[in-house]
């Protein structure tokens, strides 16, 4: 019997200063976040790493494939570099979701103040479309209006395109667990107010002790699965028939 993780978000980094062969270096510490059958979020790991990339990602997804993670059906990710590849490489049947909120926020980066409302009200049309359908519509029309002043944000959203839109194919319920990544930025968040004030780790093993403490801590507060979490997973059900068995 399948026992999928249905969720997996990966996050932005946590960068910690650790000692190593002599030398202080800049190290990330990376996490991910699932919701198991349950509906209740939990940690699937810690990993630092001096330099991330698909080959890094790859070695993550297997090694939690071969702790007995059986499936990913849906992963949200922020757009890290060979992320999205490692995943399907080891998970074959999981859609990759972009982080909506981090499209926007990129979409504003270069935008004049005095236009960024409306290019993020004009968006809001494109990800809070009903369907793919009205949401290519929206993006079409978002397009006409900006491509002369900033065709850099519809190139964006244009090149992602395949990564956003299985949002789409899901109601409401799921729509709200998987459009952004923010449930993991806010642990993240949580754990450099631990790390903050350290000026240097001895190691990584001394880095990975301060931050498990500090997520056993922070995990006791999980103690309600997602909000309307049994409709949610009869429609993953139906979405992935013979994978999800409920």
């Amino acid at each position: 019997m399948a026992e999928p993780t249905d969720r997996c978000a990966v996050p932005d980094r946590i960068v910690l200063k650790v000692r190593d062969e002599g030398r202080i270096l800049n190290k990330a510490a990376y996490l991910a976040i699932g919701i198991g059958m349950e509906g209740y979020k939990e940690v699937l790991g810690i990993w630092i790493e001096k330099n991330e990339g698909a080959k890094f990602w790859l070695s993550v997804f297997t090694e939690l494939k071969n702790r007995g993670m059986h499936d990913v059906l849906i992963a949200c990710v922020d757009g890290l570099k060979g992320l999205p590849e490692a995943i399907e490489a080891v998970f074959p049947h999981a859609e990759v979701q972009l982080c909506i909120v981090h499209m926007v926020r990129n979409s504003l980066k270069f935008v004049s103040y005095k236009d960024r409302k409306k290019i993020a009200s004009d968006l809001k049309t494109v990800y809070r479309a009903a369907t793919l359908e009205q949401a290519e519509e929206a993006l079409a029309e978002f397009e006409r209006t900006w491509d002369g002043r900033y065709p850099l944000i519809g190139k964006s959203w244009r090149s992602n395109w395949p990564r956003i839109i299985p949002f789409f194919a899901y109601p409401e319920e799921i729509r709200k667990v998987i459009y952004t990544t923010n449930a993991i930025e806010s642990l993240n968040n949580s754990l450099r107010k631990v790390t903050g004030n350290r000026n240097s780790f001895p190691s990584d093993e001394a880095a990975l002790k301060l931050l498990y403490m500090a997520l056993q801590r922070i995990a006791k507060k999980w103690t309600m699965p997602n909000q309307n979490w049994n409709l949610a997973l009869h429609q993953l059900s139906i979405r992935f028939e013979g994978i999800v068995i409920i």
